[in-house]
């Protein structure tokens, strides 16, 4: 969760990811073209958060495992249920009913809504839209503005900070 937060890398990008693309003296993570969804390969430099989570899972590797994000040893072909877990952990779920008519918890999010944070998160950090583009990897503009949604709040934002840009 946390290299998706950070990063807003799609899942298959990060279920695939080894060992070997991962410099962490260097503090950077290569996406190879042939493992990306635009097939186009990227760097992705890491945070101090992102470096200690990454510094974590080496430590903590299954040795003659390549991948990053693995289960006892094995490439994790399926979170599902560890995402579902997570989600009524942290209370973001909501109550449905199953075919028998049993009520039962539901995420009520997605693991693809972490790409979109990542997105608002460095637009709103003022980073370039273009190299936030870059970063998760949004070859067209149209895709990307479906990811960076503009909220209450931003236009609430921009009321204010132009007030002040004004009184200025």
């Amino acid at each position: 969760m946390t290299f998706a937060y950070y990063t807003g890398c799609r899942v298959d990008e990060i279920r695939n990811l080894r060992w070997n693309q991962v410099n962490l003296a260097e503090k950077i993570v290569a996406l190879n073209p042939m493992e990306t969804k635009n097939e186009e390969g990227r760097p992705l430099y890491l945070n101090e958060d992102l470096l200690n989570e990454m510094h974590n899972l080496h430590s903590n590797r299954h040795l003659g495992c390549p991948y990053v994000f693995q289960r006892d040893g094995q490439q994790i072909k399926d979170s599902r249920w560890a995402w579902k877990n997570a989600c009524i952990k942290a209370g973001l779920f909501r109550i449905a009913k199953d075919e028998q008519g049993k009520e039962i918890k539901v995420p009520s999010k997605i693991f693809h809504d972490l790409r979109r944070t990542a997105v608002r998160d460095m637009v709103r950090s003022s980073v370039p839209e273009r190299v936030a583009m870059r970063i998760s990897g949004h070859k067209t503009r149209s895709v990307f503005d479906r990811y960076n949604i503009v909220s209450d709040k931003d236009l609430e934002e921009a009321a204010r900070t132009r007030e002040e840009h004004l009184a200025k």
